[in-house]
């Protein structure tokens, strides 16, 4: 049985590429090092949690961004729309040799399934997205009963944002944040974002701010009540910040112009 498996494995693989050692790519904590594939990512997996590799999940895109800390070396894995299959191998290094990878269809290993069975979107999909969303808040919940982690506090105006908790769970980032309200007055919420900074704000051309938008929210309110509190969490795709990066909350009020800046190195 284990003979006929590996047999049609290499049926879905051609021979030059079957045989073609991994080819290295060099990431670190300082910079983005861009991969632009000829098809759109479906899936894309590091083996070593030191080693983040990040796309779009809800918008197909050609494009992924791949980071690492100090640690042994890796590798990665890539499947595309069509059914092809891409791997290398990860290691860290300060220099970076290169920045931006275009990677050819050539450079496939070979194919997950045949292209011409490859199914579909269908309701299947669809059903695998709500799985998503009920374990982002099933998770949510465990983490709004758990203690505070890193918390860190902003005050302004009588209102205050605090993030309790930082957590990562497979390729998710869960924030756990509190709002709070002691202003007598009621705070409708235009927006609360979440960026990652790098450089000094006074020198324009080195400041460099990047938003990170959530993949699911939980129980994030439109407004806040005068003398109330609010927890809620925000679900983000796993990232890693550069040595020199920080992670930023924006809360501004909606029609106001109170706003707040919490900023935390992680």
């Amino acid at each position: 049985m284990r003979t006929f498996t590996i047999i049609l494995l290499l049926a879905f693989v051609s021979p030059v590429n079957a045989q073609k050692a991994l080819d290295t790519l060099y990431a670190n904590d300082k910079k983005n090092v861009a991969l632009f594939f000829p098809s759109a990512i479906r899936q894309g997996i590091t083996g070593a949690s030191n080693f983040v590799f990040t796309y779009n999940r809800e918008k197909r895109q050609y494009f992924g961004l791949l980071q690492a800390q100090p640690g042994e070396e890796s590798n990665l894995l890539v499947v595309t729309d069509d059914g092809k299959v891409f791997s290398y191998m990860l290691k860290y290094t300060e220099e970076l040799p290169k920045i931006n990878y275009f990677i050819s269809a050539d450079e496939s290993i070979g194919t997950e399934i045949p292209a011409k069975v490859i199914p579909k979107p269908s309701k299947e999909k669809k059903y695998s997205l709500e799985k998503r969303q009920e374990y982002f808040q099933r998770f949510s919940e465990y983490l709004m009963k758990s203690g505070k982690k890193q918390s860190k506090t902003k005050r302004k105006r009588g209102i205050k944002l605090q993030l309790q908790r930082i957590t990562y769970n497979a390729s998710e980032t869960y924030l756990v944040m509190e709002l709070t309200n002691t202003s007598g007055i009621t705070f409708e919420i235009d927006f609360l974002k979440i960026y990652r900074v790098s450089g000094n704000k006074k020198r324009k051309s080195s400041f460099q701010k990047l938003e990170m938008k959530p993949i699911y929210t939980y129980k994030m309110p439109s407004k806040i009540y005068n003398s109330k509190s609010v927890r809620l969490v925000y679900v983000l795709p796993k990232f890693v910040l550069g040595s020199k990066e920080k992670l930023q909350l924006e809360l501004r009020e909606l029609n106001g112009r109170r706003k707040i800046l919490l900023r935390k190195r992680l």
